[in-house]
């Protein structure tokens, strides 16, 4: 698959998009890396989970979700957004730039596991 299927997203696009609360964010990392810091708000999803777990995590396939990794070597958030498409979620998008550009620039994150 080639990455530029999946339409990018920006950091200031994230970052105001995670504070107008109108957009899912998927960590793509998922286990320690998710406990240890993510992006707030952000719920874990690994490639190996998402045809378990997209359709409880996320109900409306219409939904704006971004997927994220790491940084741009990662490929994780592209094979997340891929398995999500291919499932027929229409509004993914990915923050290539990852959790390293977003902590770089002082953004806050948060820590721990997801509870419901």
């Amino acid at each position: 698959m080639e990455d530029a299927l999946t339409a990018l997203i920006t950091r200031e696009q994230l970052r105001i998009a995670i504070e107008a609360g109108a957009v899912t964010v998927v960590d793509a990392l998922g286990g320690e890396y998710y406990a240890k810091q993510h992006l707030p708000g952000a719920i874990p999803l690994v490639e190996d989970d998402v045809a378990d777990q997209a359709s409880a995590l996320l109900p409306n396939r219409a939904t704006p979700i971004v997927t994220y990794c790491s940084n741009p070597a990662c490929p994780n958030s592209q094979r997340v957004a891929d398995k999500l498409t291919a499932l027929g979620y229409t509004n993914v998008r990915k923050y290539r730039e990852g959790i390293e550009d977003w902590t770089t620039a002082g953004l806050p994150t948060e820590s721990g596991q997801l509870t419901t």
